[in-house]
Formats: C-alpha cells, structure tokens, sequence
C-alpha cells in the first residue's frame, strides 16, 4: 500500500524518509513542490496529488509535511488517518511534534514507523501497544543505551497484541482511579457585512485521559445530543480520542461574537478608514479570551495610523498584515479600533474590500450545546473519579467587508 514517506519541512526540505517496500526517488516530491509553490497557504495542498507512476498523499501537522508515496489506488483517507496516527505516536513519544523533536529522536522514529507499517500496510498503531515494544526514550535510558550499545525495543510481545482488545494493555493498575474528558470545538464561520451569518459548522473532538484499573468497560451519556444518545467502549490506558464529530452548516450554529465594521478606501487621495467593534453575542454567560484581529490588508497599503481602546496592534508592512491582539472581551466595555489607513498614490483604489479573520477561546463551553451527562462502568467494582472540561475556539472565522 504505502511504499515511501518524506518528512519535509516548512522550509520545503526533506529531513527524513523510509521506504519499505522499493526506494522511491526523492524526485517523486518534486510534483508536491510545484502544488506547494501554488498553494497561498500550507494548509491549502491538496492532500492527495496524481503522478504518471505514483499518487502523494499528505498532510500537514505542526509546521512539517508528511508525505506519502502509493503506487496503487487506495481509499485516501484511510491514508490520511495513518499518516495522522504516525504524527500522533510522535506527539505522544517526545512531546512535540517538529523537525528538532525528530531530529533528536530519530533512531526511535525510524524503530516506530518500522512496527507501524509492514509490507506498507499499517500494523501496530495503537500508542500502548506501540509503548511495550518500544519504550519511549528518557535521559537515563539513553545514557544506557549509549553505554551497552542497547536499543529501546522490547523483548517481549505486548500482552494487548494477545487479546481481543489489542488496544488495551492487561494488568493495568492505579491507585487513583480517574477518567478525565475534554470537549474541544472549533467553529468555522463566514458572516457578511451586516453580520448576517452566510455558513457556520463545528468541528468537535472529544480528547480523554483514562486512568482506570483492570480492564473497565464504560459508558459515556450525553445531552443534547440526538436525544441522549451513549458511547460504549473499553477505553485504551492513557491519552487518545475517543470522538470526532462535525455539526454542518444545516443546523442553527451560534455565533459567539459580533463585529461591527467600517473599512472604505477613497477614490482621491492615499487614504482609507478603518473602524471595528467586537461584541459578545451567544456565549452562554462564559469569557471570551485570546481575542485576535487579523486582516491582510490590499498591497497598497503603506502604514496604518489606528487607536485601540484595548489591546495593541501591529501592522507588518512586508506582509500587509494587521493584528489587533485584544486578549479578554468586556463586555461593559467593546473594544474598539479606529483610525486611517495610508495607500500608495497614484495607485487605484483596491478593488475589494479585505476580509476579517477572528480569532478566540471560551473556556467551559461547547458552543454546540453537547454536554457529558454521566459516566458509568461495568466489569470493575471501584467508582471511578469523573472530569469534565469544555473549550470553543475559532477556527476559519472570517467576516466580509
């Protein structure tokens, strides 16, 4: 299935590859550089490029591009899923997912993605299986490995991989017995000048922590969710996923801010207005923290002269782009930003109007209204400790002008 991978950098360098089942030639990227260079933003690569032998199938994590070579015709998102899993055991390993982080850790990598896929077809993916064949590295086991010229790979076969529950190691124990849950969604919108909104959808991930002793079968209730609906699972032992979930554009989004704005250019003379307002709209009583600005203003713009009623402002003039970091939004107290903008002159008037693009975080809220009703478990006779906690972040939030 998957003959190659390249790890590439934000840079555009290939700073690490394996093969498995033939050497791919490095100049198979060079069709992924051409769709990169086109590309306004990494984000914006398509995932899947077609080559007269191979197709490349990427994605991109934190700043690097993991990027695959397949030869036959494959589900891509089965691809893509792996290629996540790959930079999620990194994530989990050595706390970050970055080029310096492999780097450091590159014969763990390289003994990882050797147990992930055999034959190019995924194998062992599961982070607790994956942690009993090869120890995560620590500054004492490496001294060791340094000293006896051993490895991190286990002698022995994970106990999960002789079950039926390969996901879960057997024997586990803990004397605090705790399950923690966190709701993360991201909101993408698009609102038009008036604040109308055009399209809005969700995307909502549930990220758990499971402690628990022995081998616990659980069961997770909501609210407010297709009425009451439940999630039943043997959970892995640690961090992982439980669910994703996506809230279309058909069902009623709330918007949790409204922006009020003015941005014209004139026809005469190098000058143009801009003035925003930002206001708290549906959020439930919470907080709006980490509150972000950011517009990429027309290439004639020269400088920007604005007054912040809270916060500060920047405007590159390399890249024409302004931020506005405001931080916690007041409610007693909009903040506001106004001022003029100076153009080049001689030159026209910019032909539209640029976009705004918002950016926030309200802690202990879902903004789709899902809540985690109660937790139960069978097969075990302890109660175990139930945690809760809720985030709404922006993701696309763009308001047009």
């Amino acid at each position: 299935m998957i003959h190659s991978l390249f790890l590439i950098n934000h840079s555009g360098d290939i700073f690490l590859e394996k093969h498995w089942k033939s050497v791919v030639s490095r100049s198979v990227c060079d069709y992924f550089f051409e769709a990169r260079e086109k590309a306004v933003d990494p984000e914006n690569v398509a995932p899947v490029l077609q080559t007269p032998h191979h197709y490349l199938i990427s994605i991109y994590r934190g700043k690097l591009f993991f990027l695959s070579v397949v030869q036959n015709e494959v589900p891509p998102l089965f691809v893509i899923e792996f290629l996540h899993r790959v930079a999620d055991t990194i994530q989990d390993y050595f706390g970050d997912c970055s080029e310096a982080a492999i780097n450091d850790n590159v014969v763990t990598v390289y003994e990882l993605l050797e147990e992930m896929l055999d034959n190019g077809f995924p194998l062992a993916t599961e982070s607790n299986v994956l942690k009993e064949m090869i120890r995560p590295p620590t500054i004492l086991r490496s001294v060791v490995n340094t000293l006896t010229g051993g490895s991190n790979v286990g002698e022995t076969l994970p106990t999960g991989q002789l079950s039926n529950i390969p996901w879960r190691r057997s024997g586990v124990k803990y004397t605090n017995n705790e399950a923690y849950f966190d709701v993360v969604e991201e909101i993408d919108a698009i609102l038009d000048k008036s604040g109308t909104t055009v399209c809005a959808e969700i995307q909502g991930v549930i990220e758990a922590c499971v402690r628990l002793s022995g081998m616990p079968d659980l069961t997770l209730s909501f609210m407010r969710w297709e009425s009451e609906r439940v999630l039943s699972f043997i959970p892995p032992d640690g961090n992982f996923i439980l669910m994703n979930y996506h809230v279309s554009s058909q069902n009623l989004v709330a918007i949790p801010v409204y922006v009020k704005q003015n941005i014209n250019f004139f026809e005469t003379g190098p000058c143009g207005r801009l003035d925003i307002t930002i206001g708290p709209k549906q959020t439930m009583g919470k907080t709006v923290e980490d509150l972000k600005v950011t517009i990429c203003m027309p290439k004639s713009v020269l400088s920007a002269n604005l007054t912040a009623t809270q916060g500060n402002y920047t405007y590159d003039l390399a890249t024409k782009v302004l931020v506005w970091d405001i931080g916690k939004l007041n409610p007693q107290k909009l903040p506001n930003l106004r001022g003029t903008l100076t153009t080049q002159s001689g030159v026209p008037k910019p032909e539209d109007n640029p976009s705004i693009q918002i950016g926030l975080k309200i802690q202990q809220l879902a903004i789709s209204g899902l809540k985690v009703n109660r937790l139960d478990m069978y097969g075990e006779k302890y109660k175990p400790f139930k945690g809760v906690k809720y985030l709404t972040k922006a993701g696309k939030f763009q308001v047009r002008t």
